[in-house]
């Protein structure tokens, strides 16, 4: 768990550079375009970020507890408090665009961790393909604006074409779940390294080396595995650590057991690679995703026919498709997003300017369906690229 108090006075001494009024004139740009200014609070209960943010950001979190003993965490990101703010709002159905701007906390190494962002928030659009342009546009032109035009790359993906291409594999579910968990953070062109996977089928290891646990897991109702799985923490004195509660642990162990279970066979592995391969102008990496469903008989044609209809969208806003670069195997970190992501970045710079991504699986995780988009745009990194 981390010192609050200590890290995040460390980090209020490092403020965004941006002088307030340009924060000010991004956001009432944004407000012309449509998206109102709201805020939401700075402290709220960690749970929902345990459990809906994924591993980037639960690691990365400054934590602490109310006198009840109740954990809280100083926001790392406004789009899940946006969300659940949506919910409780008696607006769902309805069509909501909102800009926020403040300061979020987070660990990030290298830098403060105290910074400001503005976060631009879409939810209830239905017509997503077009949704997701106009974010991606507004963010751009923003930003170009703020840096005078500037050298910006523009890097696309899109996860719905990996939950196609795992769907149309057959694959089972704890699979695909390590797959897509693997592709958020990173670590999947390793994970398909022929040399690794012939090493974790020669020798297992981890939760492996104990198959009649595993197994037994594996069958069991999920809600009383995961209360034995608590109960045996408990006895071990095991209640919270780096930010989990020992519920969240007994989760996460139960997830890789199942995962640790399954093996990828050779030809699925060599398609995976393919597929991650691919990458260049929108158009081009279509063309290519065709030839490879057509060579091996998936069907990949809605989400490529949504991917087709997004880049004309895209062009429609006049955003430059030469200057945006597609990615097959392009993800964001986040846990929640389940189609369009991107980020903005000077070209070859190492840590983007702006990201964001399509989260209707956050909402669907919350029990809804709601179409949500948003982008986050990283005030100091702004301030970094107009000085330099």
């Amino acid at each position: 768990m981390s010192d609050m108090r200590s890290k995040a006075a460390g980090a209020a001494r490092m403020p965004a550079l941006l002088p307030e009024g340009e924060v000010a004139r991004l956001v009432a740009r944004l407000g012309r375009a449509g998206f109102q200014p709201a805020e939401i609070g700075v402290l709220h209960p960690v749970e929902p970020f345990l459990e809906l943010s994924g591993e980037e950001i639960r690691r990365r979190l400054f934590v602490t507890a109310d006198e009840a003993g109740d954990e809280l965490c100083l926001r790392p990101e406004f789009t899940i408090p946006a969300a659940l703010a949506y919910l409780k709002g008696g607006v769902i159905g309805r069509r909501v665009e909102q800009v926020f701007a403040g300061p979020v906390f987070r660990h990030r190494p290298g830098e403060t961790g105290e910074f400001l962002q503005i976060s631009l928030e879409s939810i209830g659009r239905t017509d997503r393909e077009a949704a997701d342009a106009d974010i991606l546009a507004e963010t751009f032109l923003a930003v170009s604006e703020a840096v005078e035009g500037g050298d910006l790359a523009v890097t696309i993906g899109d996860l719905g074409l990996f939950a196609a291409l795992i769907g149309a594999m057959s694959l089972d579910a704890a699979t695909a779940r390590k797959l897509v968990l693997a592709l958020g953070e990173g670590r999947l062109a390793a994970l398909l390294d022929p040399g690794r996977l012939a090493e974790r089928k020669a020798e297992p290891r981890g939760l492996a080396r104990y198959p009649g646990v595993l197994d037994a897991l594996k069958g069991a109702d999920p809600d009383e595995a995961r209360a034995f799985v608590k109960d045996l923490l408990s006895i071990a004195g095991i209640s919270a650590t780096g930010g989990r509660s020992a519920e969240d642990i007994a989760r996460r162990f139960l997830d890789r057991a199942r995962e640790e279970a399954q093996a990828l066979g050779a030809e699925q592995a060599e398609i995976l690679r393919r597929f991650l391969a691919i990458e260049g102008e929108p158009d081009e990496v279509a063309q290519r995703l065709r030839a490879l469903a057509a060579e091996t008989g998936l069907d990949l044609g809605t989400a490529l026919d949504r991917f087709d209809l997004r880049t004309g969208f895209l062009e429609a806003r006049g955003l430059p498709l030469a200057r945006i670069q597609a990615g097959a195997g392009f993800s964001r970190s986040m846990d929640y997003y389940s189609g369009f992501v991107f980020d903005i970045r000077r070209a070859g710079a190492e840590r983007p300017i702006a990201s964001g991504g399509r989260y209707d699986r956050l909402f669907e995780r919350l029990g809804h369906n709601v179409p949500a988009i948003g982008a986050a745009i990283w005030v100091d990194r702004l301030a970094g690229e107009i000085g330099a």
